[in-house]
């Protein structure tokens, strides 16, 4: 059954990305930690879809509290999709992103673009660096491939940042073939790059803990005492984070 293949397929995927890339995903948590402890904030960025990941992380009940999602509306399906996959492709949208979000010195920024093709990631990913800032690429390399660069340096995600986790994703992201359907259907990148992150920014914390270090995540408002137990974190970054 369709059911069947696409659990089994998100499952194997999942094992594969766990066995290649847990390397680079410790890498990245102890990135995440030093970060962590200068005071710094986590940025991340997703285009189009890939917005849901930066939605995912941040503000989240059991999530990182200086996580700064950069919900651009420019690039997001909610102002129109169709608007959304041609600003995504516009020269210089990426400074305005750098400008308003505030990326600085000692910050990370990870950017989530399973086909890494396009400008604004990549403009971003530049510009970060210029910055001071580290560039984490969540992104497929076979996808990737598969495609033309659209910036005019003729350069892709993967070949500008400065970690790149590969998160497997086949080319065109939906992972079965159905009988009598012409194109491939059942999407998968969402899921597998919310547990790559979720798993990263989870040892993080869990690298700052084991060095005495209390690390700051957000409990549920939705549980008694939830409200107080945030209050101080959102008095230290309300006016640090945007969409706080």
């Amino acid at each position: 059954m369709i059911i069947d293949d696409f659990f089994e397929g998100v499952m194997n995927l999942l094992k594969k990305v766990k066995e290649t890339q847990k390397e680079v995903m410790l890498k990245v948590a102890e990135l995440i930690k030093d970060v962590l402890k200068e005071d710094k904030l986590i940025h991340i960025y997703g285009s189009g879809h890939s917005q849901i990941l930066a939605q995912e992380v941040f503000y989240r009940a059991g999530g990182l509290v200086p996580i700064n999602a950069m919900l651009d509306l420019g690039t997001s399906v909610y102002a129109g999709a169709l608007k959304s996959t041609s600003v995504e492709r516009l020269p210089g949208y990426g400074k305005l992103l750098l400008d308003y979000y505030q990326i600085e010195k000692g910050d990370l920024l990870i950017i989530v673009s399973s086909s890494g093709i396009n400008v604004v990631p990549v403009d971003l990913a530049l510009g970060a660096k210029e910055r001071g800032a580290t560039v984490v690429a969540i992104t497929s390399i076979e996808f990737s491939k598969s495609s033309p660069a659209r910036h005019s340096s003729g350069k892709k995600l993967y070949e500008v940042a400065d970690i790149v986790i590969d998160n497997l994703v086949p080319p065109g992201d939906a992972l079965l073939s159905v009988p009598g359907i012409k194109t491939k259907m059942a999407p998968v990148s969402t899921i597998i790059n919310s547990v790559i992150l979720h798993s990263i920014l989870s040892m993080a914390a869990k690298i700052l803990a084991d060095e005495g270090i209390e690390p700051p995540v957000w409990l549920s408002a939705n549980v008694p005492g939830g409200d107080e137990f945030n209050k101080a974190y959102v008095k230290k970054y309300k006016y640090r984070i945007k969409a706080l």
